[in-house]
């Protein structure tokens, strides 16, 4: 095996481990059609059922719940399997779950709204049918008790498996699955649109930039620029341009070295730290190294300057990092898990570019 080989190899398994690629990022996985089929979605057919120990019950408040969710981002909604449809959402809650899921660990297997094999109380899971076909996207929503009867006797509600589709019915209500399939199917212009609403809250706002982040969707910057002015929505847009274009370099770069705020500045630097990696744009490590040891500098911001540099291979930033770990390595302070975390982000950036040079 070739040293480029081995080096390459190296370094996208260290970067993999370290900084996996977002879960809820749009799926490549799809065919051309397929992909068609996303962008033209806009009647969605709602299949529900709720499941108890003694059998079916009616499942009008789960369809019902889909309905004005989904209605929230321009969707048509419909109940009827004859009638036109550009997809079908299926909504199975249970009071004993039973498992349906394909895989145990790894990616968005590890995620809290993966399904789970361990699981065993009331669960709603989600999936969703296109073209007849059922695809690989799958969440699961749970109540945060497993044993339905205890609960239910414990709050006096009677019938425990009515309470329990009642309980699945108030996560569903809190759970952003509208969001998450908008992003699914590449929907941007309906996320965007929502989080122009006056009346968006500030959670909800969060969510949708970070999923416009994932989905490294171009027609977001504009929206996150505008974020960056926003305290309670910069840090989540800056970690987003991070997964944007190159034009989103200069605004990061201005972040880092002039901002206040030091967890936006660390934001800043995760930001650049990815569109380096990317887009290979070098351009990002000349002012990450101008805040690696500037006077003041946040120890938090000064660890993700590091992980950054360690995404961008760069011999200039080896020694320093070299330099800097030296200097960190002198501290004896066991209990502060902040220099822990900066040592940690040293050893892994400096192996890392010390492959580099060794095999290069």
């Amino acid at each position: 095996m070739s040293r480029s080989l081995v080096k390459l190899m190296f370094f996208i398994v260290g970067s993999l481990s370290l900084s996996p690629p977002p879960a809820g990022a749009y799926r490549e996985y799809f065919t051309s059609e397929q992909k068609a089929q996303l962008d033209k979605i806009q009647t969605i057919l709602v299949e529900t059922i709720a499941l108890t120990d003694h059998g079916s019950i009616d499942a009008a408040a789960l369809s019902s719940v889909a309905i004005r969710r989904l209605s929230e981002l321009g969707y048509t909604i419909v109940l009827d399997s004859t009638k036109p449809h550009d997809v079908v959402f299926r909504i199975k809650c249970e009071q004993h779950k039973t498992w349906e899921g394909t895989a145990s660990a790894g990616g968005d297997n590890d995620l809290p709204d993966a399904p789970s094999r361990l699981w065993k109380g009331p669960a709603c899971q989600l999936t969703y049918v296109l073209g007849g076909m059922k695809i690989k996207w799958q969440k699961e929503v749970r109540t945060a008790f497993v044993d339905a009867s205890a609960a239910a006797q414990a709050a006096q509600a009677g019938d425990a498996g009515v309470f329990a589709i009642d309980k699945l019915k108030d996560a569903l209500e809190k759970y952003e699955f509208p969001l998450l399939l908008a992003a699914e199917w590449g929907h941007a212009d309906r996320l965007l649109k929502m989080l122009d609403l006056p009346g968006t809250k500030v959670e909800r706002k969060v969510k949708i930039i970070s999923l416009l982040g994932e989905m490294q969707a171009d027609e977001a910057l504009p929206t996150l620029k505008r974020a960056l002015q926003d305290r309670a929505l910069n840090k989540d847009a800056a970690v987003a341009l991070g997964n944007l274009g190159r034009e989103g370099i200069p605004l990061l770069v201005d972040i880092l070295k002039t901002s206040t705020q030091p967890e936006l500045q660390a934001a800043a630097a995760k930001g650049l730290g990815k569109l380096g990696g990317l887009h290979g744009d070098n351009s990002v490590v000349d002012p990450l190294l101008s805040m690696l040891d500037a006077p003041g500098i946040d120890i938090k911001v000064q660890t993700e300057i590091v992980w950054a540099l360690g995404k961008i291979i760069d011999k200039r930033s080896l020694e320093p990092l070299k330099a800097l770990f030296r200097k960190v390595l002198m501290i004896r302070d066991p209990d502060n898990q902040d220099l822990k975390a900066l040592k940690e982000a040293l050893n892994w950036s400096t192996k890392q570019l010390d492959l580099d040079e060794h095999l290069s």
